[in-house]
């Protein structure tokens, strides 16, 4: 029996990986999405195989459509139809007030973080839907409580662009509920990943952490359960639909 393929963007580290590597224990041959980091995403991939899972590596741009077209068309040819998508591929900028920010910034922040998930999403409903001759499939997008709570002073433009998402995951999900497809988002809180060292400061969650009602940041394992949980039949009856992975924030 073919087992079912699970694509994850930016897959090559932080949560993108964690959910790598849950997914392949629970039996998915997983397609490791990466931008530049090809030796994280190679590691990744025999970290998995090691343990008995399959993974494939896939160089893509998902800012860039044509780059996404591509990767799902291989994807098809070589493997099959993706039946699970994972929209974890995101990114930020230094931090900063946002009025002493530029568009050029506020541009490649969305073009990554809400049309490269958009892109994705257009590309995996061809192969998931029934009027595709599709068999269904599960949508998982990448928030952020930062849409909620807007990111003051550090990342107002990286907030705007999730809580994009946040729309986009609700209008995206009823629209193709009836395909087979469902649609769902988690918006994780302060969690232990590198982007804080590329905003700027390294050491953001530590400074953070205590002031949430758990007292605590993240790991990225504990995103990945709430993610792998709506990817699975378990959630069969969810779709637009939130979790929060925030500490309580």
């Amino acid at each position: 029996m073919q087992q079912a393929i699970i694509l994850i963007t930016g897959a090559s580290r932080g949560i993108g990986a964690a959910t790598a590597k849950l997914a392949a224990k629970q039996g998915y041959r997983v397609i490791i999405n990466y931008r530049n980091d090809a030796n994280a995403a190679e590691a990744l991939a025999n970290d998995i195989k090691q343990g008995g899972g399959l993974a494939h590596c896939l160089q893509a741009d998902v800012s860039q459509p044509e780059q996404v077209a591509a990767m799902f068309e291989q994807i098809r040819q070589n493997w099959g139809a993706v039946s699970a998508l994972v929209n974890s591929a995101g990114i930020l900028d230094t931090q900063a007030r946002f009025v002493d920010t530029a568009p050029e910034r506020w541009q490649q922040i969305f073009q990554t973080n809400v049309f490269g998930t958009m892109s994705c999403c257009q590309q995996a409903f061809a192969h998931m839907a029934k009027s595709t001759g599709g068999q269904g499939g599960a949508i998982v997008n990448l928030s952020s409580i930062a849409a909620v709570y807007g990111s003051p002073n550090e990342y107002v433009d990286y907030a705007a662009s999730k809580g994009a998402i946040d729309t986009f995951t609700k209008g995206f999900a009823l629209e193709v509920a009836n395909e087979g497809v469902r649609v769902n988002a988690v918006r994780p809180g302060l969690i232990y990943t590198q982007m804080h060292a590329e905003g700027g400061e390294a050491g953001r969650v530590d400074r953070l952490g205590p002031t949430l009602p758990l007292k605590r940041g993240g790991q990225p394992e504990e995103v990945a359960e709430a993610i792998m949980w709506l990817v699975s039949e378990k959630s069969s009856y969810t779709t637009a639909g939130f979790i929060d992975v925030g500490g309580g924030r």
